[in-house]
């Protein structure tokens, strides 16, 4: 996996959106996974300032989402549908006919989930997947143990879990859904690059176990390295547990400004 450590979370905003922008240039209707979170702003305004600067055109891209509450309504102001459309589609002024996601209040949400899986092959496959990572090591909503084999599916999320997205409602955490929607960690890997962000402290272990440590089920982010092209974006305080940390600094350092990330 190729690791960049930045110094801040707009240096990671700034490398990620501009890895987006290569590809819409070179793709123009190319299909970019998003994730939601406060880690991935940075991305969303450094992509947005490109399309007010006419650096690119996202006019024909197409958005795919990540994961959706089970439950909630599709206009509910937490809903990932809400929360993309106001930070991701709006500013980048990217018509909801664009936009991929699951149902999330479906009365069958097994089919649901399938129905997602093959609107994605339908749209030929996420071309770049933007994904946070959680303080456990978890992508998307795939828990620790999920299967490295998995399919977007309904998922129970974990106490912590819970108590992490409380301030999203009002700090209480009996608004917290108990089910989500997620791509299974093998539909995240038929993207065809991958974009771990991550920053803080508090990611270190994550980073550490998922970047250095063995491919294991109990750390869902370690899947990335059975990935061809998976890179990891991390800012100084993330990268903090890294033993190899000096090699990948020498190797982006004097890495070819032509090929990206």
């Amino acid at each position: 996996m190729e690791v960049v450590i930045v110094p801040d979370a707009a240096a990671g905003g700034e490398i990620v959106a501009e890895a987006m922008a290569r590809l819409l240039r070179r793709k123009p209707d190319a299909v970019l996974g998003v994730a939601t979170g406060s880690t991935p702003l940075p991305v969303y305004e450094a992509l947005a300032t490109k399309v007010r600067s006419g650096a690119v055109d996202v006019s024909r891209a197409r958005i795919a989402q990540l994961d959706e509450y089970v439950g909630l309504p599709a206009d509910h102001p937490e809903s990932y549908r809400s929360v993309l459309r106001r930070e991701v589609l709006e500013p980048l002024g990217v018509a909801m006919d664009q936009f991929l996601g699951p149902d999330g209040t479906a009365d069958d949400v097994q089919a649901a989930c399938e129905a997602y899986d093959a609107a994605l092959a339908a749209a030929g496959g996420v071309d770049l997947q933007l994904l946070g990572i959680g303080t456990d090591g978890h992508i998307g909503f795939n828990e620790p143990c999920s299967s490295l084999a998995s399919r977007t599916r309904i998922k129970t999320l974990t106490e912590q879990t819970r108590v992490d997205n409380a301030r999203f409602f009002d700090g209480d955490i009996e608004q917290v859904p108990h089910h989500v929607i997620t791509q299974g960690i093998g539909t995240i890997l038929e993207a065809r690059h991958l974009v771990l962000l991550a920053t803080g402290e508090g990611k270190a272990d994550a980073v550490a176990a998922s970047v250095e440590g063995p491919v294991a089920s109990v750390c869902p982010a370690s899947a990335l390295q059975l990935h061809p092209h998976a890179t990891a974006v991390v800012d100084e305080a993330a990268a903090s547990k890294l033993k190899l940390a000096d090699y990948f600094r020498h190797t982006y350092a004097n890495k070819p400004d032509w090929q990206g990330i």
